[in-house]
């Protein structure tokens, strides 16, 4: 398995955590879950731009003021190992 698809398992591994978890916002995890489904797309094959486009939806929600402090770390965590994804 390459380093980026280790690296996509991550950050899979931990949107799934606060798209599971009940005390955050509805909308904070419905954004963790679409930015799953933007790593998942297999319509595109450049692993770095569904990352991309993962932060691009992370990004917007980790301004939220209603994301509890806990879940905007694990947010800027996901982040910032999509930000090492390259082709």
């Amino acid at each position: 398995m390459s380093e980026n698809e280790e690296k996509k398992k991550q950050v899979i591994h931990i949107l799934t955590s606060i798209s599971e978890d009940t005390s955050v916002p509805r909308n904070i995890r419905r954004a963790a879950n679409e930015a799953i489904a933007s790593m998942e797309d297999e319509k595109i094959d450049s692993l770095a731009i569904r990352a991309s486009n993962a932060i691009s939806i992370l990004d917007e929600i980790s301004q939220d003021p209603n994301c509890p402090l806990y879940a905007r770390t694990k947010i800027w965590n996901a982040v910032s190992v999509l930000e090492t994804i390259k082709d």
